[in-house]
């Protein structure tokens, strides 16, 4: 799977990080979505990849609620959340910052 497109490719600096609880996700693509209402900020890791999060700044609860209850996720991201801005930040897995 390619990486989202939408933003630059350097990861944000933990300044703008938004720490969101993550759920484990059924899918060959997403390894785990979160969500936090009052920003309206989805994140949501690979399953390749050094575990990653993209956070999606502004999507409404519904979208994030159908997200999740999507017949298949992977294709939900794919037509729905993909084409959205991001922010992308790395994991203390990579060495290069926190982990959400």
């Amino acid at each position: 799977m390619s990486k989202p497109s939408s933003a630059s490719s350097a990861a944000t600096a933990d300044a703008d990080l938004i720490v969101i609880a993550m759920q484990p996700v059924k899918s060959s693509q997403l390894a785990s979505i979160g969500y936090d209402a009052g920003s309206k900020t989805l994140a949501v890791t690979f399953t390749r990849g050094l575990g990653t999060v993209y956070q999606y700044p502004g999507v409404d609860p519904k979208v994030h609620a159908d997200f999740l209850a999507a017949e298949s996720i992977g294709t939900f991201f794919g037509t729905h959340i993909k084409p959205l801005p991001f922010k992308k930040f790395a994991t203390a897995s990579d060495g290069a910052g926190k982990n959400a």
